[in-house]
């Protein structure tokens, strides 16, 4: 009797970490392609009709040329369902990173998807840190690539002489990012705990809070 329920058990709990394993990616597509309505907002959950589908929805020209640059010297330009609707439902999303010389794209992390990040052009000093807070780091050139695993801090940095561009590929529609140092000192955390944890005077936290806060 007590083999019997240890078995169910077992046999539960397979099926319940199968099912967590499942919801924790992109569900697949159960149609060739859904290409999002974007004719409406109350329609931006729906498929376009098929019979109105063209090649169209499935070529975006929005990443031939950099977008704007930042403070750190990095422009990003993202591709996924809201700006290319033929990607919806198939659980991928891009992105196009420029550097200029010294460039920097700070320490973040996707929730939802691991990323392999392709040197289009430059050589960029790229890695990740694990859970056990080791680096893995490497200058990486033309024609290489590197894979950041799913939510684990990652960072670049173009160590050129010239700019510097990356193509960013996502096994999530929408992978999300979240940016460590606007994170920390941009999000309204508490003064007194981050002099805590950083060891920094409230001068300095103010400093920081202010260069990275909302603006």
């Amino acid at each position: 009797m007590c083999r019997i329920m240890l078995y169910n058990m077992v046999v539960l709990f397979v099926i319940l970490l199968n099912s967590y394993v499942i919801r924790a990616s992109d569900p697949d597509p159960v149609q060739d392609f859904c290409i999002a309505n974007t004719e409406s907002a109350s329609h931006a959950n729906q498929c376009k009709n098929s019979s109105l589908v063209t090649v169209e929805d499935f070529i975006y020209a929005g990443i031939k040329v950099p977008g704007k640059f930042g403070p750190t010297g990095l422009s990003g330009v993202s591709v996924n369902s809201n700006v290319f609707p033929g990607l919806n439902t198939l659980g991928m999303s891009l992105v196009r990173a420029d550097f200029e010389v010294g460039g920097v794209n700070v320490p973040h992390f996707h929730p939802r998807a691991t990323e392999i990040a392709f040197v289009l052009e430059g050589t960029i000093y790229s890695g990740f840190v694990d859970t056990n807070n080791k680096v893995f780091a490497k200058v990486i050139e033309k024609g290489e690539v590197m894979v950041f695993p799913r939510g684990l801090v990652h960072f670049q940095m173009n160590v050129g002489d010239t700019p510097a561009t990356i193509l960013g590929s996502f096994d999530s529609q929408n992978p999300g990012s979240q940016r460590i140092p606007a994170a920390i000192f941009g999000s309204g955390i508490k003064e007194k705990l981050l002099e805590k944890a950083f060891g920094m005077t409230s001068k300095e936290i103010s400093k920081l809070k202010k260069k990275l806060g909302p603006h």
